[in-house]
């Protein structure tokens, strides 16, 4: 009897031990396990923006790099926050659509990303966002944002601090630890994560109008998240679910058709 309590002891005492070794692990790496920054730049020559421009902000210790182009009269400015994976140079035909319809952009890569160097934090991507954003202020046009993903953080934290016409949230997660629970529940995500992005508390603080768009076949963010994230809007407009659609997918399957006429009438103030 002795032997096999010890034995169990043993077993639980290597399973601890292996499970303290996969939460360390994945604490010093969370960053690198969070984030994909690595892809492919698209110079801006290569694209139909013909009149557009490449421009340098200064944010923080250092500068993101992306592109700008006003938008004609009467038209507000989208500010495009990206996703996580490579640049946001690699989505060109979404902001010459944008152009091909009046409206002004700005799009950029945040620190640690392509064409912007520096570290990735929550910090540093939160202190891009809003660089971006007081920056294209200045221009004086009126400001709409759009937050696709991981965009869905820094979008949704400058709409709660900063005065735009609307916020677009595009496959949003309620929280990034919201997240990494669902595809880790055997970890105490909530007290080792650094970069938590908590969507869920900053949308509290969003009086502007929100459409929310999601794909129930998204594996990537589950779409109860932005269903989750749109029920939390005080001011609401939209939730676009589009069936079968995955996480990159809306774009193709017509977001734009949504997204246009949501800008149309948050600039009618209706």
């Amino acid at each position: 009897m002795k032997l096999f309590v010890r034995i169990v002891l043993t077993v639980l005492m290597v399973l601890l031990i292996a499970y303290c070794g996969v939460v360390g692990y994945m604490y010093v790496n969370q960053r690198t396990l969070q984030y994909a920054p690595e892809g492919p730049v698209t110079a801006l020559v290569d694209t139909s923006l013909s009149s557009a421009e490449a421009v340098s902000i200064p944010s923080g210790d250092g500068l993101i790099n992306g592109w700008y182009q006003a938008p004609r009269a009467g038209k507000p400015l989208i500010i495009y926050y990206k996703g996580n994976s490579g640049s946001f140079s690699d989505e060109h035909a979404r902001f010459e659509q944008f152009v091909a319809d009046g409206y002004g952009f700005l799009a950029f890569d945040y620190r640690g990303f392509p064409m912007s160097p520096g570290e990735i934090s929550q910090t540093s991507i939160l202190e891009d966002a809003s660089a971006a954003f007081d920056w294209v202020s200045q221009k004086g046009f009126p400001i709409v944002v759009w937050g696709r993903s991981l965009g869905s953080g820094p979008a949704t934290y400058v709409a709660s601090v900063r005065d735009a016409r609307a916020l677009l949230l595009e496959t949003p997660f309620l929280s990034a630890a919201t997240v990494a629970s669902e595809r880790y529940p055997f970890l105490p995500v909530d007290l080792v994560m650094q970069d938590q992005f908590p969507v869920n508390a900053w949308i509290l603080e969003v009086s502007e109008p929100v459409l929310v768009a999601h794909g129930t076949g998204d594996v990537t963010i589950d779409v109860s998240n932005g269903e989750r994230v749109y029920g939390l809007a005080p001011n609401k407009d939209e939730l676009w679910i589009e069936p079968g659609a995955g996480h990159g997918d809306l774009w193709d399957r017509g977001i734009w058709a949504h997204a246009e006429p949501f800008f149309e009438r948050a600039m009618a103030g209706k």
